[in-house]
This record gives C-alpha cells, sequence and structure tokens, in this order.
C-alpha cells in the first residue's frame, strides 16, 4: 500500500479472505461493499494478491456461482450480498448450499449508528429501507451453518477466518458475517490473519471398522445406498473399488444429489431402493441422509450400518437411519479401509451375488435401449430421445451435466448416464439456481464442457438476464438444454393425485400449471449474442444439439429449448 493510504476495514476484509485462500469474491452490489471496492483498487494497483472480484447483479446468480465453484474445488470462497433484503434474496440458493454442503463466506452489512455517530454518513438508506429487527445475522441463522457478527474492526479478519474454517468442515456449508457499514469504514491497524489450510481428518478405529466387515463378511445379501459418497475428495473412486472388492450393488436413489458411482457399471442397481427393503440382509448407507420414504419405512430384516462424518444432520429437520451401527470417520479413509478388509470371503456367495445383480442390471440397459428405441420411433419429441441424444453427444468429451428438471430428473439420470467423478449434479434446494450453479461449475472446470439441463418452469424461476450477463461478461459458456412441456407438471400431476374425481378433473380447470403463455425461451439469449434453437421434430433434435455444442466449444453459451411431449 501506498504510505498515503489509510487501511480500513475493507482492507482486513479482503487481507483476510486472501489469507483464508478464497480464489473469488462473487459480489451482487450493494452500497455497503464500497471500501471493499477501494481496498481491492488498492490490491490491483500496487500488484498485490488479493481474490478476483466478480461483478454480478443478482443474488442468486451470486451464491449460485459460489456454489458450483465449490462443488468442484471443495474450498470456501467469499460471497458479498446486501443488507437484508440482498440476504433474503440469495437466501434460497444460500439454502441451496447447505443442503449441497458447499462451503462458503457468506457477507452483507448494515448501520449501526444511522447517521447519528461519528465518522462517515453511512446514508439515510439504512434507517428507512434495509435495516431489520434483529440484524441480518438473525434472518441467516436457519438456513446457514453458523451465523453472528463482526462487532470490531480489530476482530473482521479472524471472524472471516474462522467463518471460513467452520464452513469447510463436516458438514460443509456456507457460515454467514454480518459486516455493519461503520465497521468497514473504521481505521485498521493491518494486524495480519493467519492462512487457513484443509481440515483435518478423523477416522474410525480398526476395533469400530473390524466388526463392520465381519458383517459384510457374514451378509448373503447386502446393498449399498448412497447419496453423496461422491462429493467427498477421493469418494467416487474409493466406493468402487469398495463395491467391486465386496461384489456389493449399488444404489444411488431419486435423492442422490451428485454421481458417485458409474451408472454403466454392473453393479450400478438403480435408483429404487424398494426392492432391497425386503430382500437386503444388511444395508449400507454410504452419506445418505434420507434413504427411506416415507421415513418410518423400515427395512424388514436387513441390517443397517451408517458410514458418514456427520450422519445426523444438523439442519435436516427430520431423519430416520435406524441404524444398527454407525462409522463415523471420514467416509473416503473408511471405505479404503473396508476394501482392505475384504478377504476370507465366501466364494459362492460373492459369486452368486455378483451373477444375480449383473443379470439386474443386463436386464436394465435392456430396458432403456426399448425405451430409447420407442422414444425414438415416437410422433413429437421425447423427453427420453433428448437424454440418449445429450448422452451420444457428450460421450467421449468429460462433460459435466447440472440438473434441474423435476418431472424428467430421473429421465436425465437414467439415460444421460454420467459415469466419472464430478460429472453430475444436481441443484439443491428451491429451482431458479440452475443456470448460475452451472457457470459456477464451469468457472471450477473451463477446460470441461458443461451441460444444464432444465425444465421450463424451472428456467422461468431463474434470474435469466443476470445469468446471461456473467457468463458473457466471464467468459462461461453453457450449454442449456431446456425440457419443454409448456406446464409445470409436477404441480398438475400432485393436484390429480390428491383430487382424481375433484372438480378440476369434472370442469379441466387446472390453475397453476399452464405455461403455454410463455415466448420462446431461447429468445432471451439473443441480445447477448448467444447461439439460440428452438426444436419440435426428432429429426431436427441431434442436429440442433450438435450445432449447439459447437457453439459452446467456440465460447458462446448455447440455448437449445425442446418443445417435448410430456
Amino acid at each position: 500500500m501506498s504510505h498515503t493510504d489509510h487501511m480500513d476495514g475493507g482492507d482486513a476484509a479482503v487481507h483476510a479472505f486472501t489469507a483464508a485462500g478464497a480464489d473469488y469474491l462473487f459480489c451482487s452490489s450493494g452500497s455497503e461493499w464500497a471500501p471493499v471496492w477501494e481496498s481491492l483498487a488498492r490490491h490491483h494497483r500496487d500488484g498485490l494478491p488479493c481474490p478476483e472480484y466478480l461483478d454480478l447483479t443478482h443474488e442468486t446468480v451470486a451464491v449460485g456461482m459460489a456454489t458450483g465453484y465449490g462443488l468442484l474445488t471443495r474450498r470456501p470462497q467469499g460471497v458479498l450480498l446486501h443488507a437484508a433484503p440482498g440476504l433474503l434474496q440469495g437466501s434460497m440458493a444460500v439454502h441451496g448450499a447447505l443442503l449441497a454442503g458447499v462451503p462458503m463466506v457468506v457477507t452483507s452489512s448494515e448501520s449501526a449508528s444511522y447517521g447519528d455517530g461519528p465518522g462517515k454518513d453511512p446514508g439515510g438508506q439504512w434507517y428507512r429501507n434495509l435495516s431489520i429487527v434483529g440484524g441480518p445475522h438473525g434472518v441467516a441463522q436457519p438456513f446457514t451453518k453458523w451465523s453472528t457478527e463482526a462487532a470490531s474492526v480489530h476482530t473482521l479478519p479472524t471472524m472471516i477466518t474462522r467463518a471460513a474454517e467452520l464452513s469447510w468442515r463436516a458438514p460443509a456449508g456456507p457460515a454467514y458475517l454480518n459486516i455493519p457499514l461503520e465497521i468497514l469504514l473504521e481505521e485498521w491497524d493491518g494486524r495480519e490473519a493467519k492462512p487457513i489450510v484443509a481440515p483435518g481428518s478423523t477416522h474410525s478405529s480398526p476395533e469400530e471398522v473390524d466388526p463392520v466387515a465381519q458383517m459384510i463378511r457374514e451378509a448373503a445379501n447386502p446393498v449399498i445406498v448412497t447419496e453423496t459418497a461422491g462429493r467427498e475428495p477421493g469418494g467416487f473412486e474409493a466406493l468402487v473399488a469398495f463395491a467391486e472388492a465386496w461384489g456389493i450393488p449399488v444404489v444411488e436413489p431419486d435423492s442422490a444429489v451428485c454421481g458417485n458411482f458409474p451408472r454403466r457399471h454392473p453393479l450400478h442397481a438403480g435408483s429404487d431402493i424398494g426392492p432391497w427393503m425386503d430382500e437386503a440382509d444388511l444395508i449400507l448407507l454410504v452419506n445418505c441422509r434420507a434413504p427411506f420414504y416415507p421415513p418410518s419405512r423400515r427395512p424388514s430384516q436387513g441390517r443397517v450400518v451408517v458410514i458418514d462424518e456427520v450422519p445426523q444432520r444438523p439442519h435436516v429437520v427430520y431423519q430416520v437411519l435406524f441404524a444398527d451401527r454407525y462409522l463415523e470417520g471420514n467416509v473416503t479413509n473408511t471405505l479404503r479401509q473396508l476394501t482392505k478388509r475384504a478377504k476370507d470371503l465366501d466364494a459362492a456367495v460373492v459369486t452368486a451375488r455378483r451373477a444375480a445383480q449383473e443379470e439386474r442390471h443386463s436386464d436394465e440397459q435392456a430396458a432403456i435401449a426399448a425405451i430409447e428405441a420407442k422414444a425414438a420411433q415416437a410422433e413429437g419429441i421425447d423427453p427420453v430421445l433428448v437424454a440418449a441424444t445429450l448422452r451420444g453427444l457428450l460421450d467421449g468429451r468429460d462433460a459435466i451435466v447440472v440438473d434441474e428438471t423435476i418431472t424428467h430428473s430421473r429421465v436425465v439420470k437414467r439415460h444421460v448416464q454420467t459415469d466419472a467423478p464430478d460429472s453430475y449434479f444436481y441443484v439443491q434446494g428451491g429451482l431458479g439456481q440452475g443456470i448460475a450453479v452451472a457457470l459456477g461449475v464451469k468457472l471450477a472446470a473451463r477446460e470441461r464442457p458443461v451441460v444444464l439441463t432444465i425444465g421450463d418452469g424451472a428456467f422461468a424461476y431463474n434470474p435469466v438476464i443476470p445469468s446471461y450477463d456473467a457468463s458473457k461478461a466471464y467468459d462461461l459458456p453453457l450449454l442449456i438444454v431446456v425440457f419443454n412441456n409448456r406446464v409445470y407438471k409436477s404441480m398438475n400431476l400432485n393436484h390429480r393425485r390428491f383430487y382424481p374425481d375433484g372438480a378440476a378433473a369434472e370442469t379441466g380447470e387446472w390453475l397453476g400449471t399452464d405455461l403455454h403463455r410463455l415466448p420462446r425461451l431461447a429468445q432471451f439469449a439473443e441480445p447477448f449474442g448467444m447461439h439460440t434453437e428452438t426444436v419440435d421434430n426428432p429429426d431436427a433434435l441431434a442436429p440442433a444439439l450438435e450445432r449447439a455444442l459447437k457453439a459452446v466449444t467456440e465460447g458462446t453459451t448455447a440455448v437449445v429449448d425442446v418443445l417435448v411431449t410430456r
């Protein structure tokens, strides 16, 4: 810094985020961040290290991009929102980050003096419009892992460090820090913030692992059920090795939030835990927060082993696991320890188990092929045809699929069939985050094609214009494929399910579901110079997707609005 510069809370914040190892500050602008902007300008002028700043025009885009980036890097980044209203606007995405287990430090501000204190005037907007009783940290508490206020510029760097360290530890998730504007404007003495390091790992002891290995050895028909094993560093590979060593089928239920196991692997047992509830004599829940639905649906005979660093998730309101035994160390390490113990197995039992699963898998692949053949012959574009065409288009390209469909989510998982680590993520929490999460994924993996599959209803919830602005401003090309059935299908299905013989069924007046009135969705990308396609003919589908992917490869976001039949 120049000797004429006076450091303040903005410098303290930038210094702390730099020490915390944040690559980016994802900011949806607010009037409190002038001290941070001034500090960044000084850092840039003087060639000093600091996080890269992203100037984003919507809170959901800022948080969603931090989520997508964190899904791949698994390290906390900084998010700057505006006051309590900006926090409220971004709260859905913050909650989604909590559910996805993504570390980040979310900050916003308030005024502590309302213009009646000494020093610089914070502005009348805080007194009239922006403040909230209890402070924004009170607002953030229910949907963050940790939430508090920085009460002094002298403790601000350490508070940011603490927030980053808390957010990174299991269960990972967003931490929130309210930084009053007066603290940001206060003179800072420049005390050093210590860089943070990756969390240490906990390990299940041999005395805990050995009995579980014996339970597996004695089981004739065990099954693995997982939602997020692939989210852990090395977890995808460790789960594959574990399942192969013991010859155990792997179920990824509909609640799976990422790719955990190769979809085309013979031991992949689909997404339905139902058949195993009566057949399995041992159920291994690996990072599986909500395996049974309804929660009281208990396995009829199988014992349950829970393998999870934090099996009882503090942010899950109601959680039932029916555990007979817990292994609560680092999941990747626990799986590796169990893999090493795959010895003295009954070869006949394992061979029979593997053969039965291979037959089930073969039947599933045959069913998939038959469904895809039928979809290819159907009038109009069946959603299965879209997913199967995407699979063929992306095969061998090391692509990442981010999914924000609802009624088509099973179709996407079943027919796109991702097979590699960090190749599939399902957007968590409320709809409207998908484009931003995909942009964050692309930011973390610029060399890989990133595809967002999204329904027309979910697309309408997204802050589309701010998302396209971020895509263009920061050179983050996506392939966006809209499964457009012109209806809020899931809402309509529930109405029909709850009231099959009701007045709506009698009159045809289905409220809250019709999306025919929306214009062609691809057109919103045209002012940004992006590649757009609207497809309603099966023969045009593959060429349109090929052109779109070519445009993405050349550096332009492409939006393909596919008018599907259901």
